[in-house]
Formats: C-alpha cells, sequence, structure tokens
C-alpha cells in the first residue's frame, strides 16, 4: 500500500506527467486488482470488457451497468491502493447520467475515467457495427463530467470510436474539441495503421497524455509498449491479457478434472490453499483478529 498519503489520483497526474509510457493490465475483480498492485504496475485499468467477461459470461455489447461497475471498483478499492483507471463507457446515458456516473465511480474509487462518443448500447472498439454520437453531443458530456468531479485531481480521459466510421481527420478534430472541453487525456481508438498511429501521435503527443490499446487479436499494428511510446503516446492499456491468457489454463484443468477426476498431475503449476492465503494476507488478517480476542 502507498505510505505517503498522497491520494491515488494525485498520483496517477503525476504519473501521466513523465515521458515514459505507463503499462496498464486490465483488471475485472478485486484478486486481480491485487495482482497487478503486487506486480509493480503504476496503475491498472478497470475494464468494462472483463467485468462482462468474468461477472456475467457477456461479451462486450453495453450490457454491463454503472452500477455494477461501481459495485466493482468499489471491491477492488477497499483491497488496494494502486490508481484505477475505470471505464465509463458512454457514461450509460446522456450528459446527467454521466455525470451521475461520474460522482458514483468517484466515491467507489475511481482515479481517472475513460468516456467515449459510442451510441448506446457501445460495443467493443474492435467490433464492427458501432456508431458515434455528434461531436457537440459529447462536448457537452465531457463538460458535465468535469463539472461533476467533486475532485478536480480525477483525470478525464475523452476516447473517440469515430476513427472506424467517419475517418481519421474526423476523429481528429473531435480530439480537439474534447481537449478544448476539458479533458485532461485523449483516447483515438483502434488506428489501422502505423501512419495513422504517427499522425495522431505527432498531432496531440505533446500536448496531453495519448492512450493506446493493445488489445490481442484486434485491429492495432503494432504490439508492445515501447512502440506505443515511441510513437507519442503514454498509456498502453492491455485491458483483458489476463483473462484471455487464464480462460485456456482454465480450460485444460476442467479437461483434465473431466477425464482423470482429479488435479494431481497439474498441481506444480498450481497454488495450494496455504500458498493463495499467503498470497492474499491472510497471516495480516489472523494478526489483527488475534489483538480484538479480548478477554475470556
Amino acid at each position: 500500500m502507498n505510505d505517503t498519503g498522497e491520494k491515488h489520483n494525485a498520483r496517477l497526474r503525476q504519473r501521466l506527467a513523465l515521458p515514459t509510457v505507463v503499462k496498464a493490465p486490465g483488471v475485472y475483480d478485486a484478486l486481480s486488482a491485487l495482482l497487478v498492485e503486487q506486480a509493480g504496475f503504476d496503475c491498472a485499468f478497470v475494464s468494462g470488457a472483463g467485468i462482462a467477461f468474468s461477472r456475467y459470461g457477456r461479451p462486450d455489447m453495453g450490457l454491463v451497468t454503472a452500477s455494477e461497475v461501481a459495485s466493482t471498483v468499489a471491491a477492488m478499492r477497499e483491497r488496494v491502493d494502486i490508481p484505477l483507471v475505470v471505464d465509463m463507457d458512454t457514461g450509460f446515458g446522456n450528459a446527467l447520467n454521466a455525470q451521475r456516473t461520474l460522482r458514483e465511480f468517484e466515491r467507489a474509487g475511481a482515479s481517472a475515467v475513460q468516456m467515449e462518443d459510442q451510441t448506446f448500447p457501445k460495443r467493443c472498439g474492435h467490433m464492427a457495427g458501432k456508431g458515434v454520437i455528434p461531436a457537440g453531443e459529447m462536448v457537452g458530456k465531457i463538460h458535465a463530467v468535469v463539472d461533476a468531479r467533486a475532485d478536480e485531481r480525477t483525470v478525464v480521459i475523452a476516447r473517440t470510436d469515430a476513427l472506424a466510421i467517419n475517418g481519421l481527420e474526423d476523429a481528429m478534430e473531435r480530439g480537439e474539441r474534447y481537449l478544448e472541453a476539458g479533458a485532461d487525456a485523449l483516447f483515438i481508438e483502434a488506428p489501422g495503421t502505423r501512419e495513422q498511429i504517427n499522425r495522431i501521435g505527432e498531432r496531440f503527443g505533446r500536448r496531453t497524455p495519448l492512450v493506446y490499446n493493445l488489445l490481442e487479436g484486434g485491429n492495432s499494428p503494432i504490439s508492445t509498449a515501447a512502440e506505443v511510446e515511441a510513437a507519442g503516446f503514454r498509456v498502453a492499456l492491455f485491458p483483458v491479457a489476463l483473462l484471455h491468457a487464464i480462460v485456456p489454463v482454465m480450460q485444460a484443468l476442467l479437461r483434465t478434472i473431466a477425464a482423470q477426476g482429479s488435479t494431481v498431475d497439474q498441481q506444480p503449476a498450481m497454488l495450494d490453499i496455504s500458498r493463495i492465503n499467503q498470497l492474499l494476507g491472510a497471516p495480516d488478517l489472523l494478526g489483527v483478529a488475534e489483538r480484538y480476542k479480548g478477554d475470556h
């Protein structure tokens, strides 16, 4: 846990001011957030897709509600001190809905929110068939969210999905308008070529933190955080990398259990109950409980 007394959103702002890229793994529950914190990352990305995949067994198609995201963030914040960048989707409605969502996410423990200009219900930025609202409507929603912050240090990231629909010029013009409206960082989703990536980085990279999505199987022509940094971007998201990795492991283990009725063959690669209790802090909790036992 952080021992400087400095709030998580202030620490995130300080980190974003540095020139080196921020690697932000996607998290979806308190355990994944704890593992990211224990691994020493500067922040984690609370992925709406990750919550949809893991908690509800559904694709990223706008099926998760604001209150469900907020409850997930609150569970993470109770367990970790690492800054959390929270996927806010479209704000879950109009400008008034976006304001309420922002306040709820701040109370839950968000350090930053990422709001996009897709039509509602949204879908994964790397899926076909998405739409975007008029730029002016998104500008109004950004103003609303900025005005609603209880803490001005909470970072507002404006995302546009217009590139795949209207082209790069519209996406970059939207980026200009969103920054003018008060966004603290910019996310132009799913550039499909290195030329597009370079043009975005050249136009915005020296002026604001730029976010890039490193999605396995997505449309990105680059694949490493080093390439993201070289192109002028500041944040490299790995939104569902943990889930993409763990699902095949779970499937393989289930096949073993079905075939053998045992996990013995897999146990060298597994944690046992003692090791997972150690990882999760059981000895510390037992020590706290001992202090409160009282006299008998």
